[in-house]
Parts: structure tokens; C-alpha cells; sequence
């Protein structure tokens, strides 16, 4: 039996690694158009916090980095490379950048009910329209230790790459 990575939770506050279902984030328009829309496209996502707990309890913040996130199921009907056999392995192993595997919070001994976050793709939110939206949700889902520090360092390890333009040649 796999340990979740996940524990409920029900309170108005927001921290590093909620799972916040449903999350309005607002489409940017084509800037060669000079009219002025009315209204601002919106697209629904599930996401997770990457801000720092400490910087939300602290006010520190009016913007909330977050990462959308996905079942595996879902990823794989828009992006049909993961769908070969062996993909998730490297996933799982940390080996494809900007990807980051989580288990399920619904069946955690079900590797395919597994979610993914890509931190290729980063929304900043606002701290109130988030808090708002915590408290509509209810019940919702928060990783917990050791699996957020997991997952907090993983995206740090894909921000602080750095990209040589030659290396020392292999030893022989």
C-alpha cells in the first residue's frame, strides 16, 4: 500500500502545494489587435500552489504562482507522446524537464490514476480571487511531507538549470 501524498482539507487559508479545482485564469489576446476588449477570455484549469506557505501566511504576496495539474489520462489525450510504454517511468525518475509526477489523491496504489503538474506552464493569480476560491471549493486537497518538499524542490530544479555553451570532455 502506497502512503498518500495527500491529506483533506477544509479552511479558508491557502498554502504551498493545494490542490484547487476549477481555477479561472484569464487568456492573453493577440497584441497585433489595437481594439479594446470589453471582455477578458477566461479558461477553467485545476491547479497547485507553488508560492511558499510562508510568503501567504504572511501577506508577503498579491500574486499566487501556481502550476496547472492533471491526471495522467487527461495529459496523455493532449500530448499522445505519454503514452508510449516507459514514458511515465521517466517522469516518475525525474528525467523529462518541466514535468513533475504526483500520486493520486483518490487511489494512491493506482499508478494510472497518478496526476502530473508542468511547470512549463506558470499563472499568477490573485491572492483574494484565490482565497475566494478556496472557500466556494470546501473540501480540498494538500500535499503533505514529505511529498511537498518533494515537489517544491522538483520545480526549483527546473528554474535554477543552466544551460553551458560547451562542458569539460568525458573522461576516458
Amino acid at each position: 500500500m502506497s502512503d498518500s501524498y495527500w491529506i483533506p482539507v477544509n479552511e479558508p487559508t491557502l498554502r504551498q502545494g493545494d490542490y484547487l479545482s476549477d481555477c479561472r485564469v484569464p487568456l492573453f489576446l493577440d497584441p497585433s489587435v489595437k481594439s479594446v476588449p470589453v471582455d477578458i477570455p477566461v479558461d477553467e484549469y485545476d491547479l497547485i500552489t507553488l508560492t511558499q506557505s510562508c510568503d501567504l501566511e504572511h501577506g508577503k504576496i498579491h500574486l499566487v504562482a501556481m502550476c496547472p495539474i492533471f491526471f495522467i489520462t487527461d495529459f496523455e489525450k493532449t500530448n499522445p507522446d505519454f503514452q508510449k510504454k516507459g514514458k511515465w517511468n521517466e517522469v516518475r525518475k525525474g528525467r523529462v524537464e518541466g514535468l513533475h509526477i504526483l500520486g493520486s489523491h483518490l487511489e494512491p496504489d493506482n499508478n494510472r490514476k497518478a496526476l502530473v503538474v508542468d511547470f512549463r506552464q506558470i499563472y499568477s493569480l490573485p491572492y483574494e480571487y484565490l482565497l475566494k476560491h478556496t472557500a466556494q471549493l470546501g473540501p480540498r486537497w494538500r500535499l503533505k511531507p514529505p511529498f511537498l518538499e518533494h515537489f517544491s524542490q522538483a520545480f526549483a530544479r527546473f528554474y535554477m538549470r543552466v544551460g553551458l555553451p560547451s562542458s569539460i570532455p568525458e573522461f576516458q
